[in-house]
């Protein structure tokens, strides 16, 4: 199977349809880690791995390798106007890490292949309202008209509240350890 991969994909000719049609077959059997995976159809063209990475995710990705003490890092990254943001990561080892975001960019998931997973969530001004990470901590958040944060509170029952004056200077905190201040 790598052999008839490899000769398709080594052909002479410009990238036919199948060409393509072959990437979108192999695109189907591609699993995490994905690079490393790729590797096993002996897919090593950055272009044709972008194709598949875009047909798996969805995004049109860049792939961009970095060398960091001998060891190759490859990240994918997608673009949000002028900002970049990475989307996926794998280093030659095959540890892996996924990001997912929302459409104004913000930091919506976050998957490692260790297991370890963070999920958060944003009000309608991009501010953080809600995040919980595999450990089953969590944490929320609330703000005011202003975009002030007014209270935390956390899985482990700690809490936080704060008042603001229309300039937006803190003027009083309170916290679930019975600290209060009052600023003037």
């Amino acid at each position: 199977m790598k052999r008839l991969i490899r000769k398709i994909l080594r052909e002479e000719i410009e990238k036919s349809d199948r060409h393509y049609k072959m990437l979108d077959k192999i695109s189907e059997h591609v699993h995490l880690p994905y690079f490393k995976s790729m590797e096993d159809f002996a897919i090593d063209e950055k272009d044709d791995q972008e194709y598949i990475m875009k047909k798996i995710l969805g995004v049109d990705i860049y792939i961009k390798e970095k060398v960091y003490d001998d060891n190759i890092t490859i990240k994918g990254k997608v673009i949000y106007g002028d900002k970049v943001k990475q989307i996926y990561y794998e280093d030659s080892d095959g540890f892996w890490q996924k990001k997912e975001y929302d459409d104004e960019g913000n930091k919506t998931y976050k998957e490692n292949s260790d297991g370890y997973w963070m999920k958060m969530e944003y009000d309608d001004n991009s501010n953080k309202i809600y995040q919980e990470t595999s450990s089953g901590r969590w944490r929320k958040w609330e703000y005011d008209d202003n975009d002030n944060m007014i209270y935390q509170e956390t899985s482990n029952g700690r809490w936080w509240k704060k008042e603001y004056d229309d300039n937006g200077n803190l003027i009083y905190l309170e916290d679930s350890d019975g600290y209060i201040s009052d600023y003037r």
